[in-house]
């Protein structure tokens, strides 16, 4: 469900004897030493696969009642195999025992130890100077001895974990000796971390829970620095409450700020059916209130409002769940006690980047913006047919500000509005084709008019193709609004409160369009196909011209209640031009099962074309889009120009690790970018990547965003980022890191220099264990 719970997971003292279990199963039979078809157990392998053994000789001693293989001993089936120089198996005593560089391997996973000694009947056994080496993870398990000592209940003598290869690992785990009880605990005596011959960290004793699956712990912490709030240590607790559901619990000391304490939990019926509630809170030691370098210190500049409240909280929750007739209801909360709260709090464990990427990745929703003090709160039920959808929910906006700060609030919520839409579909045998939004809106405020609203607008369509040069399709849309108004107070007249009033608006539109297109041909054609795979073949090029006309006449409208843009229509005469381009590459790509590298260096033209099949990739490498519009209605209006800024927008993908984006605004008058935004990235398959962001609005925001990370050596990577209002000439983030990274474990450091704060911080990785430090 999360990332914590994967973390949670200790691998180690779980698999310790998962191979000594299947050696139980591959020896459990008497007559295991004679026959190969006995040795089959159905607990191990698939029904009717045998067991196959192979010796250089096989004795059986009737007095002790004992089968003896030596030499070369080798029992195997399917993907498993045991090695020994001997085994022997009394079957009296049901004890067993192998000797002489004895290895089990179960896929890519190994057993090794000088002997392993095991009760059959009682599941007790022994490995002397073993070691485990699980393929999944990497990991490393090692002890002098490793005993089952009971159903579910294990020791390690003078043990050690780590996933790193070599005698002398780079980092490991040992303990004096290791206690396991499956589904209970762990205990460990004389528990230290060690980086190659030199210990690190040492405590004395220490126990874990030891589950399959999840368990309830420790997670590893987080600690940093920053100069707003000192020294910074984060203590996660996961609790692993039953399969469907859990919860985290954390403990953040802030050394200049005071306690914050926040938890989560989750549950997870099902895909469609699962929900994460999360909340923080923090008696707070600094505040804003205007006096002396508090501003400063300890407020944000980006508004003129104080933050004076000690208590602050965040309080976020999705939740997703299926209901019957196949309806769906989903539910978004987001309320916070302050307009700083999330720009304080943006990184860790429960920081405002950590929940806003969970909540995206795990509900495919996002959540408001730092920086926005009115907060989206959201409930709502829909369900969708093939032609026909329906939506009701409840919207409620939290204006933090004027919350705080008890001002008259006229912020507008809709409880409830209810939507039904119906997609274009074919009336009237294909000729006509009909689409319809319609809505039902409750409006509610704590300061001004309320009331409710009715709006529905049917559209019908006569789409009309002349062979295949151009169709031509105009259409019409009638809309019908009525509103059932409470007017404040302050506004009663003599007649009743409430208003009913309505308005009946007709809009019309028409669209002319065609596609021209080419294929040209990359190369010619060649006998032998194998030359001409992952190169381009073809490159189609499509161009389509629209014209497209809209009107809405003009209405007074002054005379309606304004809750939203719905109530205002504003008129149109509007004729548009726009020309797309498309080009699309379609390169031919070998399929070969027997060679998926897809190299055929070293196979023969014979085998190539026998063995390969063709597969055709396409991609859009170029989308290129201007469109330009004139303005009837402002062709006669003193000081209106008719022509619309020139609009422009280009998708640019010439190779897959290449990208490039930009849009912009062309105003004729002034003959000058009224917006331009532009990013181009480039990356490798190494994830090294450089990216350079731009945006500009003319007269309000010029800013520039680089963002970069490369490979110095195999082992060094170095990344940051650059924000800067151009406009201001201020930095508004830096950022600057380094990464090193071995086999199996990492290290990051970095230093990030905001407006209004700066941060150190560090990462210790240690692969498949932990990570321990702050994030980047």
């Amino acid at each position: 469900m999360t990332d914590f719970k994967k973390k949670s997971r200790k691998i180690a003292s779980n698999y310790c004897f998962f191979f000594i279990c299947l050696l139980i199963l591959i020896l459990s039979h008497p007559s295991a030493a004679i026959s190969a078809d006995i040795l089959s157990s159905e607990n191990v392998a698939a029904p009717q696969t045998p067991w196959h053994i192979n010796a250089d000789k096989i004795t059986y001693d009737q007095k002790t009642n004992t089968y003896t293989a030596t030499g070369d001993v080798r029992i195997y089936n399917d993907d498993k195999t045991l090695n020994a120089e001997q085994i022997q198996y009394n079957l009296d005593s049901m004890e067993a025992e192998s000797f002489g560089n004895v290895r089990l391997t179960v896929g890519k996973d190994t057993l090794r130890g000088d002997r392993i000694a095991i009760n059959l009947e009682t599941g007790v056994g022994t490995i002397f100077n073993g070691s485990i080496f699980i393929e999944k993870s990497h990991f490393y398990i090692r002890g002098d001895r490793i005993l089952k000592t009971g159903e579910n209940s294990y020791t390690i003598e003078n043990g050690s974990v780590t996933t790193c290869d070599g005698d002398l690992p780079p980092w490991r785990i040992t303990g004096q000796k290791v206690d396991i009880t499956i589904e209970k605990y762990g205990t460990v005596k004389h528990a230290a971390l060690w980086t190659k011959k030199w210990p690190v960290f040492y405590v004395p004793y220490l126990i874990f829970p030891v589950n399959i699956n999840r368990q309830s712990g420790l997670l590893p912490p987080q600690m940093g620095y920053s100069s707003r709030n000192g020294i910074e240590y984060v203590q996660p607790f996961f609790w692993a409450i039953n399969q469907m559901s859990d919860a985290t619990f954390y403990y953040h000391h802030l050394q200049n700020r005071g306690e914050k304490l926040g938890a989560e939990y989750r549950y997870a019926v099902s895909d469609f059916s699962k929900g994460t509630l999360m909340a923080d809170t923090l008696n707070d030691r600094q505040i804003d209130d205007g006096t002396e370098d508090a501003s400063q210190d300890w407020g944000y500049t980006d508004d003129r409002f104080l933050r004076k409240n000690p208590d602050r909280y965040w309080f976020r929750m999705k939740l997703d769940q299926q209901l019957p007739k196949n309806f769906t209801a989903k539910l978004d909360l987001d309320i916070v006690s302050d307009q700083d709260y999330l720009k304080e709090f943006s990184s860790g464990y429960t920081g405002y980047d950590d929940t806003k990427k969970y909540f995206v990745s795990e509900f495919g929703r996002d959540i408001d913006d730092e920086n926005d003090p009115i907060r989206e709160n959201r409930f709502n039920v829909n369900r969708i047919w093939s032609q026909y959808s329906f939506n009701a929910e409840i919207l409620w906006y939290d204006n933090v500000i004027k919350r705080r700060q008890g001002d008259a609030d006229a912020t507008l919520q809709q409880m409830p509005a209810v939507t039904f839409d119906a997609l274009k579909q074919s009336v009237f045998d294909n000729r006509v084709f009909m689409d319809m939004n319609s809505g039902f809106s409750n409006f509610h405020r704590r300061d001004g008019r309320t009331g409710q609203r009715v709006d529905v607008h049917p559209r019908m369509y006569l789409p009309l193709h002349f062979k295949n040069y151009f169709t031509f399709e105009p259409s019409a849309g009638f809309r019908q609004t009525s509103w059932y108004t409470n007017r404040p107070a302050d506004e009663l007249s003599e007649k009743d409160e409430y208003d009913y009033q309505h308005r009946e608006l007709y809009d019309l539109k028409a669209e002319l369009s065609t596609d021209l297109f080419n294929v040209y041909r990359m190369r010619g054609e060649s006998h032998d196909k194998t030359d001409q795979m992952d190169k381009i073949d073809k490159i189609k090029h499509t161009l389509t011209p629209r014209l497209e006309y809209s009107y809405i006449p003009d209405m007074d409208q002054r005379q309606y209640p304004d809750f939203d843009d719905t109530d205002r229509i504003a008129p149109e005469n509007r004729m548009t031009f726009s020309l797309t381009n498309l080009l699309i590459s379609k390169t031919r790509q070998s399929n070969d099962v027997n060679n998926p590298s897809g190299s055929m260096e070293s196979r023969t033209p014979d085998s190539r074309k026998n063995d390969l099949s063709v597969l055709n990739a396409y991609n859009q490498f170029l989308w290129f889009k201007i469109e330009q519009s004139y303005d009837f209605i402002k062709e006669n209006e003193p000081d209106e120009k008719p022509f619309t800024p020139l609009l422009a927008e280009l998708n640019l993908t010439p190779v897959r690790l290449l990208s490039f984006h930009a849009e912009t605004e062309w105003d004729h008058e002034s003959g000058n970018f009224t917006t331009f935004n532009t990013y181009c990235r480039i990356r490798n398959s190494r994830s090294d990547h450089f990216m350079i962001d731009y945006r500009y609005i003319r007269d309000s925001r010029q800013t520039v965003n680089f963002d970069f990370q490369g490979a110095v050596t195999s082992t060094i990577t170095i990344l940051g980022n650059y924000e800067r209002n151009i406009e201001d000439s201020e930095d508004i983030e830096k950022k600057i890191g380094a990464r090193y990274s071995a086999q199996c474990w990492a290290f990051d450091v970095f230093y990030k220099d905001e407006e209004d704060d700066r941060q150190i911080g560090f990462m210790i990785s240690l692969k498949g264990l932990a990570e321990f430090g702050s994030e980047l």
